[in-house]
């Protein structure tokens, strides 16, 4: 398989002047073409400032990179762009699939203006059916799949994962509980008495009678959902002819539950069938790609991704989307999309050597597939109707953002800084970000605060800010135009502060501090250099921008410390303490009852315990009794 992260190269390129690239206000396309070998590559164009402003894969480097110093360029991005080019370098690969792994990840590290960048980096959902356990868990599943069993998916969100797992839950009845939970129950959960769970954990059920319905789950999702429903119909009869009426019941309603699961979801004439279908719709500098997954023959829904593509054809997006989601997610066995790829064989072959399997990219469908197609270009003109809908309105609420505080130009991006705790513990601050266009999640941040004295926030929010805005000194953020505190005077100080001290230039620094009553609506603004805050009537676009923001800041920063919180009392105050092993711990709480025992021993009563020798013991103490 080939590698993603390391493609083969063989060389750079010189160019005629005997460096990397070229580097001149006037770059002289045709001459650096006349350098240019006829082998496959990568080219990368720069503006003056040595910024990458796009990145290009060839099948010979040569006729491709000629194409763009033509005098007839009826393409309006190559309009656009090469204009700008102030200098130009290659890397010539072994191969045409080499070319596009690099080029992949040279998009992927550089970002260049001028390439199709997809803006969603989620990970997708799936089911999961452990196989080392004699009960095997049946849950749902989001991360790296390292753990032993089957996924089943993926699955385009959390909701239909977790819908497909509760109507499966109920028609066979497996666990989904954690292993630990799972080895300690001594009586049947909710759960069991739910009719969701079988409560293999007290013995309710045998093991083969659980692989039964085990290997029912699997079938189901594999979309054999004929032949669990034969023998769940030959098991109802035989259970009728011996006289088991309950479980003669019981049969029947699953068969009946499976068949209305399957008259919703498998698609006809598909069976077992594992197939993406692809359909991109393009607006004013912004793309949808609507994906619907059919996953053994089951339509499992369809998500949409969006993607930054100025003057891009749907074509360059389809193509530039299956590079750079294929090559980081598993490719089903095929691929349907609404049109023609430049390079069709070898993306399909790439894709291929990721997956470990053949991936065959389909053009121009007929029948059942041509009517997939054309629902999900209808999914991907809605969503990117409501995208754009969404962001002509943050739009206009930032420009009348900019008119309120005075400057001379609507904000791009907005920064806003909350912190949380409970009583001064586990203080943690956050960082979100806007921007035209709504949240910046990839850039959010949370910063966990130690060293300051407990519930002290204005000490909370300088050192927070000084280890984000020292980050953008550094050249590793970005410096936004406006700068939001949640908090009135003291707080908004500490941030003009920290950026006067660090010589940091942001346009705005406003304090945002609830009302008297503190009810939305009633926010009162601080700006620095004036005693009187700023009030914006209920109705301001430019105060609901500053509370949908501030909101979130509020979110992102209670979730952060609650998940801290939890994380501090699930662990004891005796894991920290260096040579107390888990062995040591039990005979410890095995001695003395638990913590509050140990709490109460010397010195000397410590060193009664097995394992526990005097250097030890006042290690334990001390840390027990600090200061005492």
């Amino acid at each position: 398989m080939i590698s993603v992260d390391t493609p083969v190269v063989d060389d750079v390129s010189p160019s005629p002047s005997g460096g990397e690239g070229v580097e001149s206000p006037s770059f002289d396309g045709k001459a650096f073409v006349a350098s240019l070998p006829n082998r496959p590559g990568v080219y990368r164009m720069y503006d003056a400032n040595g910024t990458i402003l796009y990145v290009g894969k060839a099948r010979n480097l040569k006729s491709r990179v000629a194409s763009y110093f033509r005098t007839d360029l009826a393409d309006a991005k190559t309009q656009a762009l090469v204009p700008q080019i102030a200098s130009m370098d290659i890397t010539v690969t072994h191969s045409d699939i080499e070319a596009l792994l690099l080029e992949f990840n040279l998009i992927k590290r550089h970002l260049p203006r001028y390439n199709v960048l997809l803006k969603d980096n989620r990970t997708f959902p799936y089911l999961y059916l452990s196989s080392k356990d004699a009960f095997p868990r049946f849950c749902f599943f989001r991360g790296t799949r390292h753990l032993p069993g089957r996924y089943f998916g993926p699955y385009p969100n959390s909701q239909s994962v977790r819908e497909t797992l509760l109507q499966l839950q109920k028609l066979f009845q497996l666990r989904s509980c954690e292993d630990s939970y799972f080895a300690n129950r001594t009586r049947p959960c909710l759960q069991y008495q739910i009719k969701r769970c079988s409560a293999p954990c007290v013995g309710l059920v045998s093991t083969e009678a659980y692989a039964q319905e085990v290997s029912a789950v699997v079938r189901v999702l594999e979309g054999r959902n004929h032949e669990v429903a034969d023998e769940l119909a030959t098991r109802m009869d035989a259970a009728s002819a011996s006289l088991a009426f309950e479980q003669a019941a019981v049969l029947r309603d699953q068969l009946a539950a499976l068949k209305e699961i399957q008259a919703k979801q498998v698609v006809s004439g598909a069976a077992s069938l594992d197939c993406d279908v692809v359909a991109a719709a393009s607006g004013p500098g912004l793309c949808a790609i609507a994906v619907m997954l059919i996953r053994g023959g089951l339509n499992l829904g369809t998500t949409t991704y969006f993607a930054r593509a100025p003057a891009s054809t749907l074509a360059e997006v389809e193509e530039a989307f299956l590079a750079q989601h294929y090559l980081t997610h598993p490719a089903p066995r095929e691929i349907v999309i609404g049109h023609p790829l430049t390079d069709h064989e070898v993306i399909s072959q790439a894709l291929s050597d990721y997956a470990s399997h053949r991936v065959t990219i389909h053009v121009g469908v007929r029948g059942l597939k041509a009517s997939w197609l054309s629902l999900t270009r209808d999914n991907a003109d809605q969503a990117l109707a409501m995208r754009l809908a969404v962001n002509v309105g943050v739009e206009a609420q930032l420009r009348e953002l900019g008119e309120v505080l005075g400057m001379s130009a609507p904000p791009a991006r907005l920064e806003c800084f909350d912190i949380s705790h409970t009583g001064g513990e586990a203080t943690v601050a956050s960082c979100v970000v806007f921007g035209s266009e709504g949240p910046i999640k990839s850039d959010y941040r949370r910063f966990n605060l130690e060293g300051i004295t407990p519930g002290d926030d204005y000490a909370a929010m300088h050192l927070a800010l000084t280890r984000r805005y020292q980050r953008v000194k550094n050249g590793e953020a970005k410096c936004p135009d406006v700068l939001l505190i949640d908090g009135g005077m003291g707080q908004l100080a500490q941030a003009v502060d920290v950026l006067a001290t660090l010589g940091i230039e942001v346009s705005r620094v406003v304090g945002v501090a609830k009302g008297p009553e503190r009810r939305p609506g009633m926010e009162r603004l601080f700006l620095p250099g004036t005693d009187l805050p700023l009030s914006l009537p209920p109705e301001s676009r430019a105060l609901h921008v500053i509370q949908r923001v501030r909101d979130e800041a509020h979110r992102f920063a209670i979730a952060g410390h609650r998940a801290r919180r939890a994380k501090t009392r699930q662990s004891s105050v005796l894991e920290g303490i260096p040579g107390l092993g888990a062995a040591r711990r039990r005979e410890l709480l095995k001695q003395f009852g638990g913590l509050q025992g140990i709490l109460g021993a010397g010195v000397a009563d410590l060193v009664q315990v097995k394992g526990i020798g005097p250097g030890l013991a006042v290690a334990i103490y001390e840390r027990l009794h600090p200061g005492g």
